[in-house]
C-alpha cells in the first residue's frame, strides 16, 4: 500500500485477466428450442414434416399431373421418367395423388390440434380452476367418451352422418350435405374426431390446473385483486402450454392414422379425391401384380407417423423443465 501526503492512497480497483461473460437470462422456450436441437431425431423430424406441410400447400406446383387425369394406354405402369413412381390401374401417377394426398392427412391433422386448442384446453381450464359441478359434467362427460372405443365410435357416428347426409331431409341438413361434398367427404371425419380428440387433454389440462391453482403465485394473484378470467389467462394457461404442445403432437399421428384407416375401410375421403388410405387399399388388391401401388403409400404414411412421434418424443424432453441446458 502507498502513501500520500495528507493519507493513504485509494486502492485502484483489481483488474482481471478475462471477464466473465453474463448468462442471459432463463427462457422456457429459448431453452426448450436449445434442447430440441440437440436431439437429432427430433431436428430431422422437424424437417421432414416442414417439407411435408410445404408440398402439401404447394401441391399444384409439385404434383406432376392433375390427381385425377387419367391415361388408359398407361394403367399399372412401374416407376419410369415420366411417372417416378408409377401409375395406378385407372393411369393416374401415383406421385401426384400421393402430393394431394398429403393435404388431406394435413387438414385432418389441423383440425385435431384446433379442436384440442378450442374444446379441450378451455374445457379443462374451467373444470379444474372452478371445480364443484361443472367439474363433475365435464369429467363425467370425458369418462363416459372414453368408455367407448374411439375407432368404433368414430365408425358410428360417421356411418350415422352418411346416411342421413346422402338422403337430406331439410335445408339444413342440405347445406351440412352440401359441405361435405366440398370437403370429399371429409365432414363426418372431423366430427367424429370433433367428439374423441379432446377428451386426452381436458384431462391433462384440469391435473395441471389442480395442482397448479394452490401454488403461491395464484395466491399471490388473488390477493392483489386479480379476477378469475385473469388468473386463467395470465397465469394457468401459459403454465399448462408445454404439456398441451406435447400432447397434441402426439395426437397428430393418431388422427392421420384414424383418416387413413377410414379410407381405406371407405368411410372416409370418398373419390375421386386421393387420400394415402384409399392408395393403401387400391394398392393391397394388386399387390402380388404390381406391389409399387401399396409400397409407396405405405412408406410415405409410415414415415409420416414415426417422425411425428420422434417430434412429439422430442418435444417432451425439451418443454421438461427439469432437464438443464448444457
Amino acid at each position: 500500500m502507498t502513501t500520500v501526503k495528507g493519507g493513504f492512497a485509494p486502492l485502484a480497483p483489481p483488474r482481471f485477466a478475462t471477464e466473465v461473460p453474463m448468462r442471459r437470462p432463463a427462457n422456457l422456450w429459448r431453452d426448450a428450442w436449445h434442447r430440441l436441437t440437440r436431439n437429432r431425431a427430433a431436428v430431422v423430424s422437424l424437417v421432414y414434416v416442414a417439407l411435408l406441410v410445404l408440398v402439401a400447400i404447394f401441391a399444384s406446383v409439385v404434383a406432376p399431373y392433375p390427381f385425377q387425369r387419367q391415361d388408359l394406354e398407361s394403367t399399372d405402369l412401374g416407376p419410369s421418367a415420366a411417372h417416378l413412381l408409377g401409375t395406378d390401374g385407372l393411369g393416374r401417377d401415383e406421385l401426384s395423388r400421393l402430393v394431394y394426398g398429403s393435404r388431406i392427412s394435413l387438414a385432418v391433422a389441423l383440425v385435431d390440434v384446433l379442436i384440442v386448442l378450442v374444446v379441450g384446453v378451455p374445457l379443462g381450464l374451467m373444470a379444474g380452476f372452478f371445480g364443484r359441478w361443472l367439474d363433475v359434467l365435464v369429467m363425467r362427460t370425458v369418462d363416459v367418451l372414453l368408455a367407448f372405443p374411439n375407432l368404433l365410435l368414430v365408425i358410428v357416428v360417421i356411418t350415422y352422418l352418411r346416411a342421413v347426409l346422402d338422403q337430406p331431409s331439410g335445408p339444413i341438413l342440405a347445406l351440412v350435405g352440401a359441405l361435405d361434398g366440398i370437403t370429399g367427404g371429409l365432414l363426418g371425419v372431423f366430427i367424429a374426431l370433433g367428439l374423441v380428440s379432446w377428451l386426452t387433454v381436458a384431462r391433462l389440462v384440469r391435473g395441471q390446473v389442480l395442482s397448479l391453482r394452490e401454488k403461491e403465485f395464484i395466491e399471490a394473484a388473488r390477493m392483489i385483486g386479480s379476477t378469475d378470467r385473469r388468473i386463467i389467462v395470465r397465469h394457468l394457461l401459459p403454465n399448462t402450454l408445454a404439456p398441451v404442445i406435447v400432447a397434441a403432437t402426439f395426437g397428430i399421428p393418431g388422427a392421420i392414422a384414424t383418416e387413413a384407416g377410414l379410407s381405406f375401410l371407405g368411410l372416409g375421403v370418398r373419390p375421386p379425391f386421393p387420400s394415402w388410405g384409399i392408395l393403401i387399399a387400391e394398392g393391397v388388391r394388386n399387390m402380388r401384380a404390381f406391389p409399387h401401388e401399396l409400397l409407396f403409400p405405405a412408406v410415405i404414411l409410415a414415415i409420416t407417423l414415426i417422425c411425428f412421434n420422434f417430434l412429439g418424443d422430442g418435444l417432451r424432453d425439451a418443454l421438461d423443465p427439469k432437464l438443464k441446458v448444457d
